[in-house]
């Protein structure tokens, strides 16, 4: 069964200076039913179904996804709440498909579904798209560029009644502690973290290399590390470096993202992954002089596949 009021609706959104005007657009629904013509049929009974798929989400509408003024809420609408919650009871195998442009609440559900998909405006041909992965044509690969929280307080914008709404002053009690330097560095457990996104295949990490454990001031530290391919099928993996500053005159994140590379891989396959750390990646802006600075001293760098899944770690020192 396909489902829900995103199903049979355009994603190509935008106002503004992103308003667009596309010559074509395959809505989700219309992309299902190309691919599944003559192979699966499509009803509207989940409770008849074998697997029931549910399209909701977000539109380009006030209170929702648009320019010039915020959301009403963190949440789905209520009867998208509803829909989904009501369907889980009569179809266990029920997949959610999030049309939306940012973190949505899922904590009435998320544990009660084997499958969720941020599909986000995907634009002329994200109907297609979105039939592809549901149907095994295309192994996703991608990551999420910001980090869902379990509930908004946890957000570092929305932490207290002062930094949100406010009084009509702003206070950016933030700081630099914004997406995943905030939860990561105050042991916030997100929904989803910066980073994440999953495969239909599995990849093995191994063999973290740094050519110098001691870095100077001008020297490119060289770092390796080796990605297989450990399941069944072709897959791509987005290999995520961060650095931590083990002891700094200044409060830093616990770690920050200082490169990634995204890899193709057939099943069995190994590649070696090379990065560069430059002096740069380890500097902070001091606003007391107005300039970058690298302080001498430990740090580790951690290679993983989101903010929260670190394979491996290598210390090394900088010597200036």
């Amino acid at each position: 069964a396909v489902i829900g009021p995103t199903a049979n609706r355009k994603t190509s959104l935008g106002g503004g200076s992103s308003t667009n005007f596309p010559p074509y657009e395959i809505k989700p629904i219309e992309g299902l039913k190309e691919k599944c013509e003559g192979k699966i049929e499509i009803i509207e009974s989940p409770s008849e179904a074998d697997l029931t798929v549910i399209f909701a989400g977000y539109q380009h509408k006030k209170g929702m996804d648009i320019e010039g003024e915020d959301r009403d809420s963190f949440h789905l609408p209520l009867e998208q709440i509803e829909l989904i919650t009501k369907t889980i009871k009569e179809n266990a195998n029920t997949i959610v498909i999030l049309i939306a442009g940012s973190p949505i609440s899922m904590r009435d559900w998320i544990d009660k579904v084997p499958v969720v998909v941020q599909a986000w405006y995907g634009g002329m041909e994200a109907g297609n798209a979105i039939a592809s992965i549901l149907l095994g044509e295309v192994n996703p690969s991608g990551k999420l560029p910001l980090t869902f929280p379990k509930k908004l307080s946890d957000s570092p914008a929305h932490t207290s009644e002062r930094t949100y709404p406010g009084d009509k002053q702003v206070f950016y009690d933030e700081g630099i502690f914004v997406g995943y330097r905030h939860f990561d560095t105050k042991n916030i457990e997100p929904l989803f973290p910066f980073g994440h996104g999953l495969s239909y295949t599995k990849f093995t990490y191994e063999n973290l290399v740094i050519d110098e454990k001691n870095s100077s001031e001008n020297e490119v530290l060289r770092v390796s590390v080796d990605v297989t391919n450990s399941g069944n099928l072709v897959g791509s993996e987005v290999v995520q470096l961060y650095i931590q500053d083990v002891e700094s005159r200044v409060e830093r994140p616990s770690k920050e993202l200082k490169g990634f590379r995204k890899v193709k891989l057939k099943p069995n396959e190994k590649s070696t992954v090379r990065f560069e750390v430059l002096k740069e990646d380890l500097s902070y802006f001091d606003e007391n002089i107005n300039q970058w600075v690298a302080e001498k001293g430990e740090f580790v760098l951690l290679i993983g596949s989101s903010s929260r899944d670190i394979r491996l770690e290598c210390k090394f020192e900088y010597i200036g």
